[in-house]
């Protein structure tokens, strides 16, 4: 097959093809069965194909994503709040090209899959995509623009990809349904995308800008690429957390759900050289469940209001609902640069294009590595540190945390404010963890768990809960890549939810999660769950605590794999490089709480004054187990100590 992109009419008809037979499965397992080290699964450009716009390489069929240099003349350095290419520069949306993380990422995804990056690139770099670019999945062959990421050309051409859902309104003289054409198109060459997700974007092949307001006069518009007047549409679209659902729902098309007879489900390796059997993102892998956690949360069933207004900008005093409310906040702000004449005048519900989320660090290393040429990129210091401050409050927004004392033992609460699992998204190396410090009456720590040593990025995790998704492989797939089974941060073949602990929304039910393939798994949540409860037994000697819930965007384990495990290039040691410089994604503390605790008597398990029988049967009950009620000395595990501890102040 030629290594240029399938013009749409070649792509139509090999998506048509039918599929290979499941015996093709079979004999890979045969092929790859025998000999030692990782074997590299041979998938071709058919396993990558989905539907949605397709790359075309002729401008006069489609016409080229536009750098976003050029749309700061008019939207951005004015003096009125954010201007959004001001806040997009520094967002990872902005920077989604550049992002060492992913590269690191991307060079493993392609040693591990043939094209193995081809999914990554649609999502990180749109433009080179849809330009025919990423035929090999690397960005050997990206252009200036491409390094954009997600650009303001790119979302602004984005169409709803459910005909009369959201549909685009024209202006005065313009098509009154502009979706139309573009949709019948698609539909009629049987790739018009079927729901939302996996980056199967429909982009209007012609650069006209859609956005949500409708009052933006007709006759102030730039010129496209090909010097032609831009059309203005309205779209209501923009405002859809549907819209979002493009690259934040992430689906392996290589592999399969199959349904055991017990009703387990399993992921198995998709016949390989061939487009994925179903065509449904729900019949693959999850790698991502982000869209669906809010779909099947109270945010999308009417939405939440905070009596803080922590959320939502200017609409902050009623109903939180869509992605953007928490992560595009209304604010004032003006448009463009001419904000200050009319028609424009100044806006109260000017959309912030800062896309706050979860990730602290890339930025600033991002910037570092630019070195000289990060102020002709648009990333200021001023911008980078705004940016950073942003994130840090979005964490701190996403939760809340109470203490309780109940008898000897210490409850932490952690309650999920957020619309989506908390953490969510891109499961590689992110987490939260609670980290206790029990003090004595002199201020002395008495016992912590949950340490974190900053110099070697080590968290001690055998003692504190940690939340966070662990994928993996399993047998099959071990089987067939020659990599053992088990947690595994191979992202390209992860097929296996190992565990899952991430605290759910408002709204949960295990029935809908389910439903979306992002239940919790080997934890338990009861529906309509949105908090998490760990319990730390009270040392001897303690008078008081401090609980920190920490977030951390990338794990040491995980920076390291990118590095150790990649024989291709050396974006994993540039990597490594730049997470050192910018202090080892240093954990953000998003809550932290002090309690004081009421004196107790020793071994008074029950907390009902007296050391007694129940006391001793509570001791024995838990003997062997790490508790945690009888864990009196808080090593880890009922024993001896403890029942000496209840024997001494017996009858107190």
């Amino acid at each position: 097959m030629s290594t240029e992109r399938s013009s749409v009419t070649n792509r139509l008809r090999i998506l048509l093809m039918p599929p290979l037979a499941a015996a093709a499965t079979v004999a890979l397992a045969g092929m790859l069965g025998g000999g030692g080290g990782q074997v590299k699964l041979p998938a071709s450009e058919l396993d990558f194909i989905q539907t949605g716009t397709q790359p075309e390489e002729d401008p006069f069929a489609f016409q080229p994503i536009v750098e976003s240099n050029s749309c700061t003349y008019c939207h951005s350095d004015y003096d009125i709040e954010d201007a959004p290419y001001d806040t997009w520069v520094v967002s990872l949306k902005g920077q989604s090209a550049r992002d060492p993380v992913w590269h690191a990422a991307l060079a493993i995804a392609n040693q591990d899959v043939n094209l193995g990056g081809e999914t990554c690139i649609r999502c990180h770099a749109p433009g080179a995509w849809l330009g025919g670019r990423s035929f090999d999945g690397t960005t050997d062959h990206f252009q200036f623009a491409d390094f954009d990421g997600v650009n303001c050309n790119f979302c602004h051409r984005v169409v709803s990809p459910v005909p009369g859902e959201n549909p685009a309104v024209g202006y005065p003289g313009d098509d009154p349904e502009p979706d139309t054409p573009i949709l019948s198109a698609l539909a009629k060459e049987g790739l018009l995308p079927a729901g939302f997700g996996n980056a199967r974007y429909v982009v209007d092949p012609v650069d006209a800008r859609r956005a949500p307001p409708d009052d933006v006069p007709d006759n102030l518009h730039g010129l496209d690429a090909l010097g032609e007047p831009v059309r203005l549409i309205s779209s209501p679209f923009h405002k859809s957390s549907e819209f979002c659902a493009t690259c934040h729902d992430v689906s392996n098309p290589l592999t399969m759900k199959q349904v055991d007879k017990k009703g387990g489900v399993h992921y198995a390796l998709a016949p390989l050289d061939a487009p994925h059997p179903t065509q449904n993102p729900r019949d693959m892998f999850p790698e991502q469940r982000t869209y669906s956690e809010w779909a099947m949360s109270q945010f999308a069933d009417g939405g939440v209001v905070y009596p803080d207004q922590r959320f939502g900008g200017n609409a902050s005093s009623g109903a939180i609902s869509t992605c953007q409310d928490c992560h595009m906040p209304d604010q004032v702000g003006g448009g463009c640069a001419f904000w200050e004449y009319p028609p424009f005048f100044e806006r109260q519900d000017l959309p912030q294009h800062a896309f706050n989320g979860g990730n602290t660090w890339v930025m600033e290393a991002i910037r570092h590595a630019l070195g000289d040429e990060a102020e002709f990129y648009g990333l200021t210091e001023e911008r980078v540190d705004q940016a950073k401050s942003r994130t840090v409050q979005s964490l701190r927004n996403a939760s809340d945390m109470e203490l309780s004392q109940e008898g000897s033992q210490l409850r932490v609460r952690v309650v999920n404010q957020s619309g989506h699992k908390l953490p969510t998204g891109y499961p590689e190396g992110r987490r939260m963890w609670l980290n206790v410090r029990f003090m004595n009456a002199k201020g002395g720590m008495v016992l912590e768990h949950g340490a974190y040593d900053y110099e070697t990025a080590t968290l001690d995790t055998a003692d504190t809960k940690v939340y966070e998704a662990q994928h993996g492989l399993d047998q099959q797939m071990a089987t067939y890549t020659g990599l053992p089974a088990g947690k595994s941060f191979h992202l390209a073949l992860n097929n296996k939810v190992i565990s899952d602990n991430r605290i759910p929304p408002r709204g949960f039910t295990n029935e809908g999660f389910r439903s979306v393939q992002a239940e919790p798994v080997a934890y338990e949540y009861a529906d309509g769950q949105y908090w998490d409860d760990t319990y730390f037994a009270v040392p001897e000697g303690a008078t008081s605590a401090v609980v920190i819930l920490y977030y951390q965007t990338s794990s040491r384990e995980y920076i390291e794999f990118l590095r150790d495990a990649n024989v291709t290039n050396t974006t994993g040691d540039d990597l490594h490089a730049l997470w050192e410089w910018a202090g080892k994604s240093a954990p953000v503390d998003m809550d932290a709480v002090e309690i004081t605790f009421e004196i107790s008597i020793p071994g008074d398990i029950n907390g009902d004054g007296i050391v007694d029988g129940i006391d001793l049967s509570i001791v024995l009950a838990e003997w062997g187990t790490p508790g945690p009620a009888a864990d009196l000395d808080g090593d880890g595990i009922v024993g001896g100590p403890d029942l000496t501890i209840v024997l001494a102040n017996w009858g107190s």
